[in-house]
């Protein structure tokens, strides 16, 4: 009798562990929320609206570094300004690893205001579609960066744009290439279409 009894003890204390270690578990797959980093802007430009977040890598930091050079000139040389957003807009949309999600989309800064909400809801939909959520730093999956950049010829005729021309648009003819060679088919030039928004250059087309 004393055997047995100590045998039910030893199942029970057995089955109370598996009992813990299987709601565990389950806690920690389904119920478990792991802290997310709040992400801090770490510069401005505040007379353009261009913010710098502390995730962007460091190529980008130094794009935002040399726009700020450039935007703090006395004298501002538009065609030096647009050349450099061009830049930063084909570094920061077409480069997916370091988005945080397929709504984390790049390069709405350099956007037209009027033009942003449908630029969004068309990049969720075709490049950033299939962008693995990364907000617990735990994504898998390998994504493009882009490299070597290169600002072909900068031209300025007039672009129409719903109700509004300007007269002196900057059409910027670019070209760029992957760290990966496993994304080598991937888009790798464009024409980026500028128009004035008072001081500002805002992106309306992407040919």
């Amino acid at each position: 009798m004393k055997k047995k009894r100590i045998r039910r003890i030893i199942v029970a204390i057995l089955l109370i562990a598996l009992v813990v270690l299987v709601g565990l578990f389950v806690y920690d797959k389904f119920f478990k929320k792991e802290e997310v980093k709040e992400v801090k802007v770490i510069s401005k430009i505040d007379k353009y609206g261009y913010t710098l977040k502390e995730n962007k890598p460091k190529e980008y930091k130094d794009m935002f570094k040399e726009l700020e050079k450039i935007l703090n000139e006395d004298e501002v040389d538009e065609e030096k300004y647009v050349s450099q957003i061009a830049k930063m807009y084909i570094y920061d949309f077409y480069s997916l690893n370091d988005k945080a999600a397929k709504t984390d989309v790049g390069g709405v800064d350099f956007v037209y205001k009027e033009a942003l909400e449908n630029y969004l809801k068309k990049a969720q939909d075709t490049y950033y579609k299939y962008v693995e959520s990364n907000i617990y730093n735990n994504r898998k999956q390998t994504l493009p960066v882009v490299t070597n950049i290169q600002v072909g010829e900068v031209t300025q005729k007039a672009f129409a744009y719903g109700d509004k021309t300007d007269e002196k648009a900057y059409f910027v003819k670019m070209a760029w290439e992957y760290t990966n060679s496993q994304f080598n088919g991937y888009q790798k030039e464009a024409t980026l279409v500028f128009i004035h928004d008072g001081v500002k250059l805002c992106l309306v087309e992407l040919q």
